[in-house]
């Protein structure tokens, strides 16, 4: 058997967390599973974060689960940068939960990285503050952190996949 995984979004002043959502499209509003046409993000401007974790729901008599990796495909718009926390070193722990915003916010939460174009060696997305860790019953990981980040001559229509992927230790 497999455990059971599924990635949430976190949204609101007060946290709502959306289990299991569809897509994590970015936008110019705080919301999950947004139609990016209803909400574009404009030249110059950021999108709202996104808040993410990924949650184990059962184990499904695995022992544990960890090196919790994603990735983006596909390619941003000209003068667009996707930003996030996930790393593979240099790893700034656990972030506690802020209500999204689209104010670019990166130093504070250490959203500083360029989303990696392919899959990364080894963990960047933390469990327990550590990238090292592993989840051993349900529950989440740390928050995976993400903003679209645009200059004045951003190219509007651009598609990216966000992939992610983890180890499980039966």
């Amino acid at each position: 058997m497999a455990a059971t995984i599924e990635i949430c979004e976190s949204n609101g002043a007060g946290e709502t967390i959306n289990h299991d959502v569809a897509n994590l499209n970015f936008g110019s509003t705080d919301a999950s599973e947004l139609v990016a046409a209803t909400y574009p993000i404009t030249a110059g401007n950021n999108s709202f974060e996104k808040w993410v974790r990924f949650h184990v729901t059962a184990m499904g008599g695995v022992t544990s689960v960890d090196n919790l990796r994603v990735w983006r495909t596909g390619a941003l718009g000209a003068n667009a940068t996707l930003k996030t926390n996930a790393r593979t070193s240099a790893y700034d722990g656990a972030q506690v939960y802020a209500e999204p915003s689209a104010t670019d916010r990166s130093a504070t939460y250490d959203y500083t990285q360029d989303m990696p174009s392919s899959e990364p060696a080894t963990a960047n997305v933390g469990i327990g503050g550590a990238l090292a860790g592993a989840l051993t019953d349900v529950g989440y990981s740390d928050y995976l952190l993400m903003q679209i980040q645009t200059t004045a001559s951003a190219v509007a229509g651009a598609t990216i996949t966000l992939n992610f992927e983890h180890d499980e230790v039966a």
